[in-house]
């Protein structure tokens, strides 16, 4: 009796002591009432997992089409309030969608005019520009060498040759191949540019009057004007910051002795559009032209440097300190529309994506106003 009742205890101290192991540090556990709500949420959840999984398809199958397409209709909303500026001045809506229009052109053609000379030079020294670079960079034939034998302890069966080569040709071209965009792309940005302009009063008017409800069109028209004000303060004052960051790069350029100062400001400026890589970009760009042009690696590193610097300073205070916290962006919010539209349309959805996460930002606040939530337990 005693051996039973003792080994009866002793299965109950197991017992206890697995039951202590399995209980976790949990606040105030709540079971599931109603099971039939929670797969009614999971189908819910589902179904929108489907939908968002199609439109991603849909918008890279269209890509031809709807890239041009959004383009233009951003760089509209972006002219928005010249259009209602001129339309209240009493300045007909077709000689405002001309001027307005011929000023697109006339940038977009100033761009390429600044950047090919100096872009098909540098195509055609690609040669000499490889074997330059592979002679700069001797300095690191020795660490490479050390990686490819680990590389060849690990994997015997693979031969690699130590030393770096650098083929810019291979390497320049795809990167026009992408970023070039297509003559059929071009006209029908162009195109649909032109039209939307000209018809910006009667697409809002198309727009509204889709709405049968009066409280959903005037929130409607809430949305698209707040789109064009905010899409139009947000820019602008990029694009003012961004002349200030082409000005230094071309006094950067000019000061290290790197050749087309002018180009290296343009190139600054269309950069700095794309938040976080334009910059990296620009370094890089700094850096391997420099390997080219100066004798020595220390010199090459100077304007890199000096960009970095200024890039810094101009990230970390005078932008926040120029657009206020009205109109900053969540860090985070921007990567990942910045990842996102690159991933799904290449350079220009880069581009695209603070634009395009300001309108769905602006229509998600309309939508989905804060109200006077509980505190959250932490």
């Amino acid at each position: 009796m005693d051996k039973e009742q003792k080994r009866g205890e002793t299965a109950e101290i197991a017992r206890n002591a697995r039951r202590e192991r399995a209980i976790l540090d949990v606040s105030d556990p709540q079971p599931i009432m109603e099971v039939s709500r929670v797969w009614r949420t999971t189908s819910q959840v589902a179904t929108i997992g489907i939908f968002v999984i199609l439109l991603i398809a849909a918008l890279e199958f269209a890509r031809p089409l709807l890239l041009p397409l959004v383009s233009a209709f951003v760089v509209t909303m972006m002219l928005g309030p010249l259009s209602a500026r001129a339309e209240r001045a009493g300045i007909p809506s077709l000689l405002t969608a001309i001027v307005l229009w011929l000023l697109v052109i006339a940038v977009f053609y100033g761009v390429i005019v600044l950047l090919a000379g100096p872009a098909v030079d540098w195509i055609g020294k690609a040669p000499e520009i490889g074997k330059s670079i592979q002679d700069k960079l001797r300095v690191l034939d020795r660490p490479w060498a050390m990686m490819q034998d680990l590389r060849k302890a690990l994997l015997p069966g693979d031969d690699g040759k130590a030393g770096i080569g650098v083929d810019i040709a291979a390497f320049v071209q795809p990167i026009f191949s992408i970023v070039t965009p297509a003559v059929g792309e071009v006209f029908i940005f162009f195109g649909a540019l032109f039209f939307m302009l000209i018809g910006r009063t009667q697409l809002r008017r198309v727009t509204v009057a889709f709405f049968e409800d009066r409280e959903a069109r005037l929130r409607t028209l809430k949305i698209m004007n707040d789109i064009e004000h905010n899409l139009t303060g947000y820019l602008s004052m990029v694009t003012v910051i961004n002349v200030a960051v082409g000005i230094a790069a071309g006094v950067i350029a000019w000061g290290v002795g790197l050749p087309d100062p002018v180009a290296w400001a343009v190139l600054a400026f269309l950069l700095n559009f794309i938040p976080y890589i334009g910059a990296l970009m620009m370094e890089a760009a700094l850096f391997l032209v420099g390997l080219v042009t100066f004798p020595t690696l220390t010199h090459a590193l100077a304007g890199p440097l000096l960009f970095l610097v200024f890039a810094t300073a101009e990230g970390h205070f005078i932008t926040p300190a120029i657009i206020g916290r009205r109109l900053t962006l969540n860090p985070l919010t921007v990567f990942l529309s910045l990842v996102f539209w690159s991933w799904l349309w290449g350079p220009v959805g880069a581009f695209l994506a603070v634009p395009l996460l300001i309108m769905g930002l602006v229509a998600v606040s309309h939508l989905f106003p804060r109200d006077e939530q509980p505190a959250l337990p932490e």
